[in-house]
């Protein structure tokens, strides 16, 4: 069992760096357009939606929430470090 636990916990680890990997491009895409670190009816739509896959998963929506908060916390926090640094970054990559 727990190496059934590792193995998840790997996989949990390498998906949530693509998910950053591609936030990152999110982050330099809102600098070059001006566009602020934080969406938050979008973070409202997505808490909404992952409550109900949580319930329907079996998994504590409440759960679900505090975690897509805290992940949403790191990414916003990533796009306003971007911002500073790059203003205009990514300007001519909107296909990457």
């Amino acid at each position: 069992m727990r190496g059934s636990i590792d193995n998840l916990d790997a996989a949990i680890i390498h998906i949530m760096a693509e998910r950053f990997k591609i936030t990152q491009q999110v982050g330099h895409l809102k600098a070059a357009c001006g566009l602020p670190p934080a969406d938050p009816g979008r973070e409202a739509q997505q808490i909404e939606r992952l409550r109900c896959l949580a319930d329907e998963a079996e998994l504590d929506p409440e759960f679900a929430e505090k975690l897509l908060n805290f992940i949403v916390s790191e990414v916003v926090r990533h796009h306003t470090e971007i911002a500073i640094r790059c203003p205009g970054a990514g300007r001519g990559h909107a296909n990457n």
